[in-house]
């Protein structure tokens, strides 16, 4: 049976955003650290997984959060197109995001999706934990997400977690996992 549009919602960074290969290019070029390749980041904690400084980690992450980086943050391959066809069956799309602000990261969306404010929601809950509370009030039954712990939480409150493939979430699980948008889009109802 095929996810009705209106029971599912998403995640940004990771699975609509390629927040990583941002991460890594402010790494590259206004930090000097350049050992690290997209494939090796096998958890959230860059510290202990990629031997990043501390300080120099979170300077990254607050740069990204406040929008003020020199590089471009992409989409992930196919994430417009298909948010661009769901979004015209079922509007507003809603976005449920761990940052603790929506402001900038609504603005990229609207860009990258071409749509108007009024065609998106983004919920900023400010920690992965406050997912669960969105999703409850929205109706939401799916969530596209690439976080394996918050995948669990989600699961243990009836809400269906299906797993962005990502190389941070590669540890086993029960959940749906795809890898693309293209596979992702033949689990929902698109008609």
């Amino acid at each position: 049976m095929k996810i009705d549009p209106k029971s599912l919602a998403f995640d940004i960074d990771g699975v609509v955003a390629d927040t990583m290969s941002l991460f890594l290019a402010i790494a590259d070029k206004d930090f000097g650290i350049r050992h690290i390749r997209y494939e090796d980041i096998t958890g959230y904690d860059l510290v202990e997984t990629a031997s990043i400084d501390h300080g120099v980690m979170w300077e990254i992450i607050l740069r990204i959060l406040e929008g003020r980086y020199d590089y471009p943050l992409a989409p992930i391959d196919g994430a417009p197109d298909v948010l661009r066809r769901l979004n015209r069956i079922c509007s507003p799309t809603l976005f449920v995001t761990a940052r603790p602000e929506a402001g900038h990261i609504t603005g990229w969306m609207c860009d990258v999706l071409q749509a108007g404010r009024e065609c998106i929601e983004v919920v900023a809950t400010g920690s992965f934990e406050h997912k669960q509370e969105v999703l409850e009030k929205h109706n939401i039954t799916h969530f596209v997400e690439d976080r394996l712990e918050t995948c669990f939480l989600l699961a243990e409150a009836g809400i269906n977690p299906i797993v962005f493939r990502q190389p941070w979430n590669r540890k086993p699980h029960p959940f749906a996992e795809v890898g693309t948008w293209r596979e992702l889009q033949t689990m929902i109802s698109m008609e």
